[in-house]
């Protein structure tokens, strides 16, 4: 059965960090790239980050460049988004993502709410 766990969300404020953690199971982790989404209240869902399978190679929504950071470790099944210097903007529920190489299969968490506010 596959699974994709999130964790570490919560509020925080202005300024303020974060550690988002997803941990999988029940499928090939490190042959698949991972990702973060978001959606915010009203909004589409939107892609923040992904890192791929092999080389762990990185790209990022222009609006958290700089801020948040992806890693994996395969050794884990896990997958991790830092997030620093967060934004009221940032508050969202975020989706952990997998996608295998040829693009056909995917997985989703069920989401962890994070939120910024003073």
């Amino acid at each position: 059965q596959v699974q994709l766990v999130e964790s570490g969300g919560g509020l925080v404020q202005p300024g303020g960090s974060l550690r988002l953690s997803c941990a999988a199971s029940g499928f090939t982790f490190s042959s698949y790239a991972m990702s973060w989404y978001r959606q915010a209240p009203g909004k589409e869902r939107e892609l923040v980050a992904r890192i791929t399978s092999i080389a762990g190679r990185t790209n990022y929504a222009d609006s958290v460049k700089g801020r948040f950071t992806i890693s994996r470790d395969n050794a884990k099944n896990t997958v991790y988004l830092q997030m620093n210097s967060l934004k009221p903007e940032d508050t969202a529920v975020y989706y952990c993502n997998g996608l295998n190489r040829a693009g056909s299969t995917d997985y989703w968490g069920q989401g962890t709410q994070v939120s910024v506010s003073s």
